[in-house]
């Protein structure tokens, strides 16, 4: 079982499923800490707020950052940071889908080099692949997934690093600006099957409908965009052979640079498998070319065992989908792979002190 959310639409079996998994390299690794993101697609927050006549640097500094730093899009903030400026924006505009709006501004470009890439690649598959393969360059703080099923393609984006402030509002500008790029790749009139979001249906849903142009179901148990696979055999128009080959190389010696941070690339590779049963700690090893053991040897040199960051994931996924969604509580345990309701409140209980139901009544009532 895959358990990437399928829409209840497709008819066709799990069984048929190709998942295409982030990217992660078992050796030295990234220029970008854990946790930390380009501003990219976040720069679109300064612009926005002034649409509502409110002057973002006040907001910028409440949020701890130098408004300084969004002048440049390659400037690196931690995603803790991204959060808590989103939460004080949807305060301070009362506007519910800010975060849409933020990625309904980003372009393709927005992405940085990934982008540039996801431009030159031969394929919309081949850019698509490029984004989830690449996208760890420019964001440490969510991870994106491409699943396959059928005649069916689901890309996936999901907030993987704890206790993420407004991961509703990432969420949905991260799936406006993928969209963005679909069409930049396909042409401007693409439009998806439908849009899946792990949040409350708003009351104004008009915006999501204009934007996506395609049916909009909310309470799901992730951000995706569900499209036809063929889509992905579309050539790119104007890509440049010489031009792709130059941004591989710069982006392989940019994955190739700086200090190992294992313990995040487990988790980067967990939240895009932990809804499924393919996330154990012998299928993780499998996915990285390595023995049981020596996953476990190097988990031990960071700190951190398989189990503690497989639960800490859990926690997260379920804290997101309790916070933002009224996804019911025996779905949840499911896609997390618990073979019972009571045993997900068992663990629930333990990550929190809490019973999922008496934590999301405390999350609405705050």
């Amino acid at each position: 079982m895959v358990k990437s959310i399928v829409p209840p639409s497709t008819s066709t079996g799990r069984e048929n499923s190709t998942a295409i998994p982030p990217r992660v390299l078992a050796g030295p690794g990234r220029t970008l800490p854990p946790g930390h993101i380009h501003l990219g697609v976040a720069k679109e927050i300064v612009p926005t707020l002034r649409d509502f006549s409110i002057d973002p640097d006040p907001v910028i500094q409440e949020a701890g950052l130098d408004p300084r730093l969004f002048d440049d899009g390659a400037n690196v903030i931690p995603h803790a940071a991204l959060g808590r400026l989103l939460t004080l924006s949807v305060a301070r505009t009362n506007c519910p889908h800010f975060g849409l709006l933020v990625g309904r501004r980003a372009t393709i470009l927005s992405l940085g080099m990934v982008g540039r890439l996801m431009q030159h690649s031969e394929t919309v598959g081949d850019a698509m692949r490029a984004l989830v393969s690449n996208l760890s360059i420019q964001n440490r703080g969510a991870v994106p997934s491409l699943t396959l099923i059928g005649d069916t393609a689901i890309f996936t984006f999901s907030v993987y690093q704890p206790k993420a402030e407004s991961a509703d509002q990432i969420s949905d500008g991260s799936i406006a600006v993928a969209v963005n790029a679909l069409r930049a790749l396909c042409g401007p009139d693409w439009t998806p099957t439908e849009v899946l979001l792990p949040r409350v249906g708003p009351v104004e849903q008009t915006p999501y409908r204009r934007h996506f142009r395609a049916p909009v179901r909310f309470d799901q148990e992730s951000a995706s965009i569900v499209f036809p696979t063929q889509d992905l055999q579309s050539r790119v128009a104007g890509a440049d052979p010489m031009m792709r080959a130059m941004l591989e190389e710069r982006i392989e010696h940019l994955m190739g640079a700086g200090g190992s941070q294992f313990s995040d690339d487990i988790r980067r590779l967990l939240r895009t498998r932990l809804t499924g049963n393919r996330c154990s700690a012998d299928d993780i090893a499998h996915v990285l070319a390595m023995h049981r053991r020596t996953l476990s040897r190097r988990l031990k040199e960071t700190g951190m065992g398989y189990r503690a960051i497989a639960s800490e994931i859990r926690f997260e996924i379920a804290r997101q989908l309790l916070a933002d969604t009224h996804v019911p509580l025996a779905q949840i345990a499911v896609a997390l792979g618990y073979s019972e309701a009571s045993a997900f409140t068992r663990a629930f209980r333990r990550w929190s002190g809490q019973t999922p139901t008496a934590w999301r009544d405390g999350t609405h009532q705050g």
